[in-house]
């Protein structure tokens, strides 16, 4: 190399050191993310259980490389009093950066799961290092171990997940001696909870949040929304009214309907809000090719959502959006006697968590009343586990950047509940400011976190990075399936909401209502 070459070479390595935050070498790598410096550990990884740290057990650091792009230090331990953690810390090459996962249902295991990452750069070569937590409790999902654990509560509704990014960041600064560059959030379900409440209650942990299907109205969805998937189906004997052989029938019919409305037949619609569908065409005598008139009352019901007995809203206006039928199976069982996932997860939450300090094995789902008052109740002692505060001005103020994405197929969680809380953040913040730190995308087609009918593997965890590190605004996000993919935009309202958001839950997505607990005499309280 000539002498001219070797001095604007290294002129052009220090201007780059200037230009990027942390140990960054250029301004970029492909896809927006800084090229940060590789860094190795400081010291074994059957040390680390020997670091102290206060109220912090780790009980077991073994490297590994099964099943993993690189070598990593797995690492497990506890947070006093009850929370599992879990990391993985690469051992031949860390670049910088920190990533921690959330688990999904009412959790109660650690594993690290990277929810529409596997194209994401640092998570595929295996130098991330990565975190994720139970939240407090062990075991059983059906939320008897809320009994008599008013800590566990506290730990699963907001402490356990940040708890975990405090300690995880000490050990990773420990074993590199160095802190992250970056940290960030992905989860998706009740890990997409997780990541607002982390932005609402804890703005400093996370430079950039994935934020995907988000649980975010826990309390009204795992109480109102799923008995009424399963009551609005029965009749007074307890008998479904609706059976899943029917649900290709309703799905080819609302396609027929609906799919042309954007432009393409592919069987996919691409704004369901778009669809008027009535199932009252499906009604006539051959009940072998048609609905009865009780069983379209039915699928009306089940899109449309909850509301008492004068027609007022106990939840958004649709539940479930007209082309994610074949998905019902979720809440409409294949044969009398079935079990479904709605009456499981209503129950495990009535039962155990959805009043405070309160805790009955025995509760019904008949016992829910479809009332105002009801809903008030519901929500009022339990609203310290919802995410729904739209006001992130702490999280953006930090620089922090958030990326909200939804299925608009979900059978699980409604699409709205998301649209909800986007609408209120653009109204209590300006649509202007949010605009400089969150996006949303919705995923045609796309069941609860994955599946459905259309493309449902991307990567959106490196629109997220790039956006933190280089300042590189997220664009469309290619989503593809084995037969198919489609470039999704970022979510623009056209013109006013096609959906309304006045409903009985308006007032939990404003700022302030969100409440701090403790435990007093074995018994949560909340302020």
């Amino acid at each position: 190399m000539s002498f001219v070459k070797t001095i604007t070479t290294v002129l052009l390595l220090v201007a780059a050191t200037l230009l990027m935050p942390g140990d960054a070498r250029a301004t970029a790598t492909h896809g927006g993310l800084a090229n940060l410096e590789a860094v190795l550990p400081v010291m074994s990884c059957a040390d680390l259980t020997t670091v102290e740290l206060s109220g912090v057990t780790v009980t077991s650091a073994v490297v590994t490389g099964a099943n993993a792009p690189a070598p990593y230090c797995a690492v497990t331990g506890t947070i006093a009093p009850a929370d599992t953690f879990v990391m993985r810390l690469p051992t031949r090459g860390w670049t910088q950066r920190y990533l921690q996962t959330g688990c999904g249902g009412l959790c109660g295991s650690a594993t690290i799961n990277y929810t529409q990452a596997a194209g994401c750069r640092p998570v595929a070569d295996g130098t991330i290092a990565s975190a994720t937590t139970d939240m407090g409790h062990q075991g059983k999902n059906d939320g008897s171990w809320a009994a008599g654990n008013p800590q566990a509560l506290i730990d699963f509704a907001y402490r356990g997940v940040h708890v975990t990014a405090q300690v995880a960041k000490q050990l990773i600064q420990r074993f590199y001696r160095r802190s992250p560059a970056y940290s960030y959030f992905d989860g998706c379900s009740d890990g997409g909870r997780e990541a607002l409440m982390e932005a609402q209650r804890y703005p400093d942990d996370f430079d950039g949040i994935a934020a995907g299907a988000p649980a975010s109205n826990i309390v009204v969805q795992n109480t109102f929304h799923h008995a009424w998937n399963v009551l609005a189906n029965q009749d007074a004997n307890g008998q479904y009214i609706l059976l899943a052989d029917k649900l290709p029938l309703i799905h080819a019919a609302v396609v027929r309907a609906c799919d042309r409305l954007d432009g393409v037949a592919d069987g996919i619609l691409d704004d369901p809000r778009d669809c008027r569908f009535d199932p009252g065409t499906l009604v006539c005598p051959d009940t072998a090719t048609c609905l009865t008139r009780a069983q379209a009352a039915v699928v009306r019901k089940l899109h449309d959502g909850a509301t008492d007995a004068h027609g007022r809203r106990l939840e958004q206006e649709i539940s479930h959006e007209w082309g994610s039928e074949l998905d019902w199976t979720l809440f409409v069982p294949s044969k009398q006697g079935d079990v479904t996932f709605s009456e499981n997860i209503a129950l495990s939450f009535l039962r155990y968590l959805a009043y405070r300090n309160v805790a009955d094995p025995d509760y019904r789902l008949t016992d829910l009343k479809f009332t105002l008052a009801s809903f008030r109740e519901t929500v009022r002692t339990s609203d310290y586990l919802s995410a729904t505060d739209p006001d992130l001005s702490r999280f953006r103020r930090g620089g922090g950047k958030l990326v909200l994405w939804h299925g608009w197929s979900d059978q699980h969680i409604s699409p709205q509940a998301t649209l909800n809380y986007y609408d209120a953040m653009r109204r209590t913040m300006g649509g202007r400011t949010v605009d400089t730190f969150a996006r949303l995308y919705l995923f045609p087609g796309m069941a609860h976190c994955g599946g459905g009918l259309g493309p449902n593997t991307f990567d959106v965890l490196t629109p997220v990075m790039a956006w933190v590190e280089t300042g590189t605004r997220p664009g469309s996000i290619v989503a593809t399936s084995a037969t198919t993919s489609r470039a999704v935009a970022p979510f623009a309202e056209r013109g006013a909401p096609t959906v309304g958001y006045d409903w009985a839950g308006t007032a939990l997505y404003t700022h302030g209502y969100q409440k701090t607990c403790r435990v007093v005499n074995g018994k949560l309280v909340c302020s």
